[in-house]
């Protein structure tokens, strides 16, 4: 893979990432979107479809996790990380997915804050921020 295609692949993969962040309102079915904008430690739990939500949210995991591993191929080619990368991003889907389900099914105000932080980690490719580096320094060091 010659450097310009690298380059134009990670900015295209990147791209779709703030694309999926930029039109989250008209792509995914999310009352917490809203809800978290305002001061939250202090209103309701907003109502919600939790089946819904829940599929939406599983929808918007997927499709940041394929583009990450994406991001992460691109930059490291190599099979062996994105096999890592791949239980790292299913074994946080099942942590993050059944604390998401427990802050939604059992709303308390003083659990927002970590819901939110929860959540977080399933709608942004957060997990991506961490690998990157984590695997840039491992292949300095090797």
């Amino acid at each position: 893979m010659n450097k310009g295609f690298k380059y134009i692949a990670f900015f295209v993969l990147v791209g779709l990432l703030v694309l999926i962040r930029v039109f989250e309102e008209q792509l995914f079915y999310d009352p917490y979107l809203a809800f978290f904008k305002n001061d939250y430690l202090y209103i309701d739990s907003p109502r919600q479809e939790v089946f819904k939500l829940a599929a939406f949210t599983t929808l918007r995991y997927v499709l940041n996790t394929v583009i990450s591993l994406g991001i992460l191929f691109v930059l490291f080619k190599d099979l062996s990380i994105i096999k890592f990368s791949v239980l790292v991003y299913a074994l946080a889907y099942v942590v993050f997915m059944s604390l998401f389900l427990y802050f939604v099914i059992h709303p308390k105000q003083e659990d927002y804050y970590l819901f939110f932080n929860v959540r977080r980690f399933l709608i942004q490719p957060l997990i991506a921020l961490l690998l990157i580096p984590a695997f840039y320094y491992h292949k300095q060091r090797l």
